[in-house]
């Protein structure tokens, strides 16, 4: 079952292309991952699936009533503000008090309703995110480099997490992650992205295809270089077309 498509969807800021020509779909209970270098338009696409950012062309599609859940790449609360767990997951619409504790519970936090949201750490809150993407049961999550400034176990531990709820929900996940070895083993379908789709695929087929190689290098060598990328770009400007921008998208190193 489709669950949303774009159909040579073109995005502007500013009246500069950030996606051109983009062909894009997901299917029920798929993985997909986004992968890409900084300014390629990862998350310029992903706003634009969860209707944030009008398509300047091209056609977007969604299956009816498709319910999505969307974690951010990062989000700040101010740690004055008194704001337990709880809470949050009440924002902005009050919920019950098991439909809280259950979505807690789904994702390894019980028992940490009443704790502060400025307590929590990188992990945990990350996981307190997700808890609130779950809240409507979604048929499609949407998850924006979501692991991104946790430690490597951390980082595994959520991932781990993500497969056991595609298992309970039969939810489809879509993700931008830097994790190249994460992408590879956990993902049924891989999108190299650069301004527009430069190969998709399989994980093994995209790995070998010209494109990627280009932007990733290959093996180790090419990881290591996306590892010293991450060190030298912190944000995500958006360019036009083109996958000639050398070394890309951060990463770190295979063990």
């Amino acid at each position: 079952m489709r669950l949303l498509s774009l159909r040579q969807a073109t995005i502007r800021h500013s009246g500069t292309p950030a996606l051109e020509g983009v062909d894009f779909h997901i299917d029920k209970g798929e993985i997909v991952t986004i992968l890409g270098p900084n300014g390629s338009g990862k998350s310029t696409l992903l706003r634009s699936l969860i209707g944030a950012l009008p398509l300047s062309s091209g056609t977007l599609d969604r299956a009816p009533g498709l319910r999505i859940g969307y974690v951010p790449q990062k989000l700040h609360i101010d740690p004055t503000l008194p704001l337990t767990v709880r809470r949050f997951l009440s924002l902005p619409k009050r919920i019950p008090n098991a439909v809280a504790e259950a979505a807690l519970d789904d994702v390894g936090l019980p028992d940490l309703g009443d704790h502060p949201m400025a307590g929590l750490s990188g992990g945990q809150f990350q996981r307190v995110l997700l808890a609130r993407a779950l809240l409507i049961r979604p048929d499609l999550l949407i998850l924006d480099e979501a692991t991104q400034g946790l430690d490597q176990p951390g980082s595994a531990a959520f991932y781990q997490k993500i497969e056991q709820v595609r298992a309970d929900l039969g939810c489809a996940v879509l993700m931008v992650s830097h994790e190249l070895h994460v992408v590879m083993a956990a993902s049924d379908r891989v999108i190299c992205l650069n301004g527009h789709v430069c190969c998709e695929g399989a994980p093994a087929q995209v790995a070998s295809a010209p494109e990627y190689q280009a932007l990733f290098g290959t093996g180790t060598h090419g990881t290591l270089a996306l590892y010293r990328h991450e060190h030298d770009h912190s944000h995500d400007h958006d360019h036009g077309p083109g996958c000639d921008h050398g070394p890309a998208e951060h990463g770190h190193p295979q063990p």
